[in-house]
């Protein structure tokens, strides 16, 4: 008997030391929180199916949360983030989507949140992001799964942030000093560069509206819920501080002077110039970098590329409709007696531009303003 209740206990001293073994085998990450929208670490590695303790600090003034995605699936998580609009700040600005794999909701400053996984099977690059409004497109890391544990190297690294692309920990260890240095620009933590957008919230604009910067010192906002440019104006591009900060209720500020607003809500009409068109975003792709804006007007496809003039004094707006098979009609807003219009296409009658269905195919609506060549001409 006592040498059966040897046995026993030696099985059940196993069976604990196996129960407790993935505990003791876990991977144990930090990660931080802090100035200048970015995270602490913006890479580490993991074997395939290890047990991961995640510990997400938030060590900066504003709110943010982390999220893991599937790999290559970024930006459309984020962008999935912003389509939530009012509802973003009760769902902790995490889409219900597929493409997330784990998250931690919004931390305030100071607080901490762990997570516990375990590491997928498929090796790949597995990126995590704060999709708090605005932070998405530059505060972003990477989890690497892989059985030998190589990762690229940091300087060649496409899945984190070209300003991290060194040593993770000379960053780490920034002062106050050079990151307010680096967003002496409009309010950015990194130094941008013309053209790029932010999905963000406007004045006069449904919620999670694309701001553009373009070269020369223009700039635009157009409206997913309309599908229309709203205004656009030159001196500087915007100031996100208040958003970052985690003001709810903030929209971004424009910096400069508004040189166009539409007057019209819906500009561009198809066959029925006296209804009220339906439209629907269908989003955009980056042509040199600068978006063009997919959306259909009653069922049928638009493309839209907005680029400013050579000269920095207006805009030129592409539109493509591939299969009008109608009248396609443009309305410019002919109340803004300092803007002049130029058609590459079409017939201007009593204020209205028409275009044939193969006139439509392509077209260009270039604006001038004059305002602008007056304020160029003066310096």
């Amino acid at each position: 008997m006592k040498v059966i209740n040897a046995i026993l206990l030696i099985i059940l001293f196993t069976v604990r030391l196996n129960a407790q073994q993935p505990e003791n085998d876990a991977t144990t990450v930090s990660i931080k929180a802090i100035t200048g929208l970015q995270f602490d670490v913006v890479r580490f590695h993991v074997k395939p199916g290890a047990k991961v303790n995640l510990i997400f600090t938030n060590a900066d003034d504003m709110s943010h949360n982390l999220l893991i995605t599937k790999p290559g699936t970024r930006l459309e998580v984020v962008d999935s983030a912003l389509k939530l609009e009012e509802r973003a700040p009760e769902l902790n600005y995490i889409p219900k989507s597929s493409q997330v794999l784990w998250s931690i909701p919004v931390l305030s400053p100071n607080q901490t949140k762990s997570i516990s996984f375990t590491a997928p099977i498929q090796t790949g690059a597995y990126p995590y992001v704060c999709t708090y409004p605005g932070h998405g497109f530059v505060m972003y890391g990477v989890m690497y799964v892989s059985a030998d544990g190589k990762m690229p190297d940091i300087k060649n690294d496409p899945n984190i942030p070209p300003s991290r692309k060194q040593d993770q920990d000379v960053h780490a260890k920034m002062d106050m000093h050079s990151v307010q240095a680096s967003q002496k620009t409009a309010s950015h933590p990194y130094e941008p560069i013309a053209p790029y957008l932010y999905r963000i919230f406007m004045d006069d604009a449904s919620p999670a509206a694309i701001a553009v910067s373009l070269p020369s010192d223009l700039s635009y906002c157009w409206d997913p819920e309309t599908c229309s440019l709203i205004y656009a104006w030159n001196g500087g591009f915007i100031d996100n501080t208040e958003l970052w900060k985690g003001h709810r209720n903030a929209n971004a500020k424009i910096i400069g002077s508004v040189f166009y607003r539409e007057n019209t809500t819906y500009p561009l009409r198809i066959g029925n110039l006296q209804k009220t068109p339906i439209v629907k975003f269908k989003g955009y792709r980056l042509i040199n970098r600068y978006p063009e804006f997919h959306y259909t007007i009653d069922g049928v496809d638009v493309f839209e590329l907005i680029l400013p003039k050579k000269d920095g004094n207006g805009l030129i707006r592409t539109f493509k409709i591939p299969n009008a098979n109608k009248i396609v009609c443009f309305y410019p807003n002919v109340e803004n007696e300092s803007a002049e219009y130029e058609f590459s296409a079409g017939k201007l009658e009593q204020g209205v531009l028409k275009l044939t269905a193969k006139e439509a195919m392509e077209f260009t609506v270039t604006m001038t303003n004059y305002s602008l060549v007056y304020a160029r001409k003066k310096k």
